[in-house]
């Protein structure tokens, strides 16, 4: 059941399932985008690439079975997806894992704010956070500035 919210701008579960929707779509291009980085690196680097990898899948997973207990659409993934710069080495293999969960964290902050129930937010926070565990990792190893951020999946950072 929603939280109780009927003023104006109130939120609901189709607000909530587009959210999710947009969610699914960033989870879906960070299972893609981890493949790229996982090859473009060695040893303990490629086990932290597949265990992101391996987290997306689960996150995606369960969105798309939270979505299709809704009968909502489930956003299907693409053949394939435009990297944002060429992968040439591991500092770019970094770089682009941070843009990854960049990009992940900024579909889950519009989840937060979209979300109706307590049980999508806890989901969202949770994502959220581990987003943001796996970007400082890539940060650092790119050699990126700041390395934590404050609020991470808002805009301006």
């Amino acid at each position: 059941m929603a939280d109780d919210n009927k003023g104006p701008g109130a939120l609901d579960e189709s607000t909530e399932n587009a959210a999710l929707g947009d969610a699914l779509a960033a989870e879906h291009a960070a299972v893609w985008g981890y493949g790229v980085v996982g090859a473009a690196l060695g040893g303990d680097a490629r086990q932290q690439a597949a265990a992101a990898e391996s987290a997306h899948r689960d996150v995606r997973d369960q969105v798309s079975a939270l979505l299709a207990g809704r009968k909502a659409d489930v956003v299907d993934a693409k053949g394939a997806y435009a990297l944002p710069f060429p992968v040439l080495s591991a500092v770019d293999a970094a770089a682009l894992g941070a843009v990854l969960e960049d990009g992940v964290a900024a579909a889950w902050v519009r989840v937060l704010d979209q979300a109706a129930e307590r049980s999508t937010r806890e989901l969202a926070v949770g994502v959220l956070s581990a987003a943001e565990v796996r970007a400082v990792g890539w940060r650092a190893a790119a050699g990126r500035t700041p390395i934590t951020l404050a609020f991470p999946g808002l805009p301006g950072q």
